[in-house]
C-alpha cells in the first residue's frame, strides 16, 4: 500500500461489512444438481459423519452458494469543524439491487488511486464475495475491486484483520474481540453473524440485519481509529443516511 495508516486520509476511506446468506431456505429446497454440488463442497467441509443437510446454513459464506441481503459502508466526508460519520446501507431480497446501489458509490467516490476500501477479514471475505456475485449477475466490478491484474502494491484494501495479525497468520481474530478489548461499542448486542441465516428465512427480519451491519461496520471504522492511536467518534456523530 506504501502509504503508513496515520498517512491516508480517512475521508479517503470506505469501511465496508456484508451479511450473507444461503440462496435457499433449506437444505430440501435446493434444486437437485445444486444440491449434488453442494454436498460436494460439504464433504471437504465437514466433520466426521455430518451431513451436508446439517452444513447448509454454512453455505452463505461462499458465494457460489449464497448471496448478500445487506452492504453497509461507512465514512467520514471531508470537514475541518468536525468528524461526522456517515452510515448507508444497501439492503433486501434483490441481492443485483443491492450490488448496483453499492457499485454506483464506489465508483462515483471510492474508485481512484488515492482511495482505499476497508472492512474486517476482506480480504479473505467481503471484497472477494461481492466481486464474484456481481460477475455472477453480469456486473462489471468497479476498479477498487478488480484485484485480478493488479500487482500486491497497487491494490488499495485494507483489512483490518490483517492489521492485527502483524504478520502472523495462525489464528483468526474476530471483530467482536478486538471491539472488546479495545472498549469499543459492540455491534453484537442482538445478534451475530451465525444468526443471520434464520433472521432471514425464517424470519424475513431485513431491517434487524440492517442494523446489525450498520453496527458492524461503524465498529471497523472505530477499530481502525484506534489502530491509529485516535479517539472514538462519539455515538452523536454517527449518522445514518439514505444516499
Amino acid at each position: 500500500m506504501g502509504l503508513l495508516l496515520k498517512e491516508i486520509p480517512i475521508s479517503n476511506i470506505l469501511f465496508v461489512d456484508i451479511e450473507t446468506v444461503p440462496q435457499y431456505p433449506s437444505y430440501i429446497a435446493v434444486p437437485n444438481f445444486e444440491r449434488d454440488l453442494w454436498n460436494k463442497k460439504a464433504a471437504r467441509l465437514a466433520a466426521k459423519n455430518t451431513p451436508p443437510s446439517e452444513l447448509y446454513k454454512k453455505a452463505g459464506i461462499f458465494a457460489e452458494f449464497g448471496k448478500i441481503v445487506c452492504i453497509s459502508v461507512a465514512y467520514m466526508p471531508r470537514s475541518k469543524n468536525s468528524e461526522t460519520v456517515r452510515v448507508r446501507s444497501f439492503y433486501g431480497d434483490d441481492e443485483k439491487e443491492i450490488l448496483s446501489g453499492f457499485s454506483s458509490l464506489v465508483s462515483t467516490y471510492f474508485n481512484t488511486s488515492k482511495t482505499y476500501m476497508c472492512a474486517h477479514n476482506g480480504n479473505e471475505f467481503d471484497f472477494p464475495f461481492i466481486a464474484r456475485r456481481m460477475l455472477i449477475h453480469g456486473m462489471s466490478i468497479p476498479l477498487a475491486l478488480d484485484t485480478r491484474r493488479q500487482k500486491p502494491w497497487e491494490i488499495r484494501h485494507i483489512d483490518t484483520l490483517d492489521l492485527w495479525r502483524f504478520g502472523d497468520y495462525k489464528n483468526y481474530t474476530s471483530l467482536s474481540l478486538l471491539t472488546h478489548i479495545f472498549t469499543i461499542p459492540t455491534p453484537k448486542d442482538d445478534i451475530d453473524g451465525s444468526m443471520v441465516c434464520d433472521i432471514y428465512w425464517k424470519h424475513k427480519d431485513l431491517l434487524r440485519i440492517m442494523t446489525y451491519c450498520q453496527k458492524d461496520v461503524v465498529a471497523v471504522l472505530q477499530l481502525f481509529r484506534k489502530y491509529r492511536g485516535q479517539e472514538l467518534i462519539s455515538e452523536e456523530n454517527i449518522v445514518v443516511v439514505s444516499e
